[in-house]
C-alpha cells in the first residue's frame, strides 16, 4: 500500500505528506459502514475534492475528513443529523 500511495502521489503531483492514508481508510470505513457500501468511494472523493476547494494542504484535508467523518459516523440518525459544515 505505501508503495502504490507513493507511486499515486508522484504521478498526480500530491505530496505524499499531505496524504492521510488511516484518515482515509477511516472514512471510508465510517461511510460504508453507516450509509452504505458504494458510499466508501464517493464519500472519499468528496472530501478530497472539497480540500482542493478550499485551497488543498495536509489542514485542508484532516479538516475535510473529519467534517465528513462526523457526518457519516452520525448518519445512523438519518440525514436530519446535525451537519458538519467544512470552514
Amino acid at each position: 500500500m505505501e508503495s502504490w500511495v507513493t507511486a499515486l502521489c508522484e504521478r498526480l503531483g500530491v505530496p505524499v505528506d499531505d496524504v492521510d492514508v488511516g484518515g482515509i481508510l477511516d472514512l471510508a470505513r465510517d461511510a460504508a459502514h453507516t450509509v452504505e457500501r458504494p458510499a466508501a468511494p464517493v464519500t472519499t472523493f468528496i472530501a478530497g475534492y472539497a480540500a482542493a476547494t478550499k485551497g488543498g494542504g495536509a489542514a485542508a484535508v484532516n479538516a475535510a475528513l473529519d467534517a465528513a467523518g462526523e457526518l457519516a459516523r452520525d448518519w445512523n440518525d438519518g440525514p436530519d443529523a446535525a451537519t458538519p459544515t467544512l470552514q
